[in-house]
């Protein structure tokens, strides 16, 4: 069986786990980097996506969270947001490393979508 490489010359699963290791800062290099390998640019996509959109929501409840007496709430919620995007950031890590593609609900198709549209 071939081995098939990727961008900085490393295998495509090696590669996918860069695009997921330092957030979307990774993903958008892999992506700009690597202009062949579907499996690797989803993985890039879904990393830029998803953290930017993680990014987006912690910084909005970190805003509600100065709300007098409604606060603490949105502190909990928001807690709770931080450690599902952990649990989730490790799993799709893990997921790259043996070379499977993980949609995350929503964005994950999306980022399938665009990957994988035929080029005209």
């Amino acid at each position: 069986m071939e081995k098939k490489t990727s961008v900085f010359d490393l295998n495509e699963k090696m590669a996918a786990l860069v695009a997921y290791s330092f957030f979307f800062i990774t993903g958008i290099m892999v992506l700009v980097m690597e202009r062949e390998n579907k499996f690797v640019r989803f993985a890039a996509l879904q990393s830029i996506v998803f953290f930017i959109l993680m990014a987006l929501v912690g910084t909005t409840i970190g805003v509600l969270s100065i709300i007098p007496i409604l606060g603490w709430i949105f502190r909990v919620v928001g807690s709770f947001i931080a450690i599902v995007t952990v649990a989730t950031w490790l799993f799709l890590m893990l997921t790259a490393a043996v070379g499977k593609a993980i949609k995350i609900p929503i964005i994950g198709q999306i980022c399938w979508n665009h990957v994988h549209k035929e080029k005209k």
